[in-house]
């Protein structure tokens, strides 16, 4: 069975403004890639090859980044959603595009840890209608909820209040063109949506077979900063050191990724780190868990567990960065003018911590 792939890459972000204000969530990168990109990356792994992608108000940047896929040795094709009314409503939307084939949605702000190859297989092996992805989560209220008897998915509730189980979908979902159906059946939801979790529950009841796999390895949904951070330390718990740029006068420990063009002078850098190209960092300390994107600059300064995106710059800070996503072209820079004080010019969402 030959499969296909659909990304969705839609959304507002709106958990992780104000740095999607101006940039699609699917593209802020996680150890110096961008999370998108990780997706594709598993569709690859699994051997599909033709994969579209689901596009809203950031069509442009999308396009931009990805291209036609061939940097991955794939196809893409771009697949614009009228506005962002619930999964169902984007399978609906790639209807045209998937056809008869039978297929792998993956949500484009998610990360497995493990790759999708075992599951692909399962899937075309097995023969159910759908294979769900699940986790066990201590708040399972937050999510979709699955209750499983037999091998099976009985029922799926979209949040509950009153879980029945601690069973979290992951936003990886794999489907017949039986789907489709489900999808027009349905209704929209409080929320003004078409819900995947009703579509697949519209095939449970109508006696299709859904086979759940819970997912022994990590999973994050990185729509929230806590979650970005926590994501960019488990990615690179896993680098190896790789240094292709410039290091004079430094101490480097632990696992450090220093790509070409970047040059780090007079600073202890302790891994795991990402610094991206052409990047400069001097009279610094880089601490565990941080990933600085290309073209960005930190002089005497001190950072841990944070990500710095392309073209920053962080200058002079007397106190030491932590836990912190700082967005693209963004200077935080120490004055030294008379009389002292604070200036911001912040954007909406906002949190700022002075010590």
């Amino acid at each position: 069975m030959e499969l296909k792939g659909l990304i969705l890459s839609g959304g507002t972000g709106s958990r992780l403004r104000p740095i999607t204000h101006t940039s699609a969530k699917q593209l802020v990168p996680v150890a110096n890639k961008p999370v998108l990109f990780y997706g594709i990356e598993s569709l690859k792994n699994a051997g599909i090859t033709d994969i579209g992608i689901i596009v809203g108000d950031t069509a442009a940047e999308i396009e931009e980044a990805v291209g036609d896929g061939s940097q991955w040795g794939v196809k893409i094709t771009y697949l614009p959603q009228e506005a962002p009314l619930g999964l169902a409503h984007a399978v609906l939307t790639a209807e045209s595009f998937l056809g008869d084939s039978s297929f792998v949605m993956y949500l484009g702000d998610n990360l497995l840890r493990d790759g999708i190859e075992d599951l692909v297989d399962a899937f075309t092996t097995n023969g159910p209608e759908a294979l769900i992805l699940l986790q066990e989560v201590p708040n399972p209220e937050a999510y979709g909820v699955a209750e499983c008897s037999d091998g099976q998915v009985v029922n799926l509730v979209e949040k509950p209040a009153e879980p029945r189980s601690n069973l979290a979908l992951v936003g990886i979902y794999m489907f017949t063109p039986a789907i489709f159906e489900c999808c027009k059946a349905i209704k929209p939801s409080a929320r003004g949506e078409l819900e995947i979790t009703d579509a697949i529950q519209c095939l449970i009841d109508n006696g299709k077979r859904v086979e759940p796999h819970v997912v022994s390895g990590w999973w994050k949904d990185t729509g929230k900063l806590e979650d970005m951070l926590e994501a960019n330390r488990l990615i690179l718990d896993a680098i190896e050191t790789d240094i292709q740029g410039t290091v004079t006068n430094s101490e480097i420990h632990g696992r450090v990724i220093i790509e070409e063009g970047a040059s780090v002078n007079n600073c202890t850098i302790r891994g795991p780190v990402a610094i991206g190209r052409r990047t400069s960092i001097h009279d610094s300390y880089i601490g565990p868990y941080t990933s600085i994107y290309y073209d960005a600059e930190v002089a005497n300064s001190e950072i841990e567990h944070s990500i710095i995106l392309e073209q920053s710059k962080v200058i002079d800070l007397r106190g030491r960065m932590e836990g912190s996503l700082i967005g693209k072209n963004v200077q935080i820079i120490r004055l030294e003018q008379r009389p002292k004080a604070y200036r911001f010019m912040v954007g909406d969402n906002s949190w700022i911590g002075i010590v």
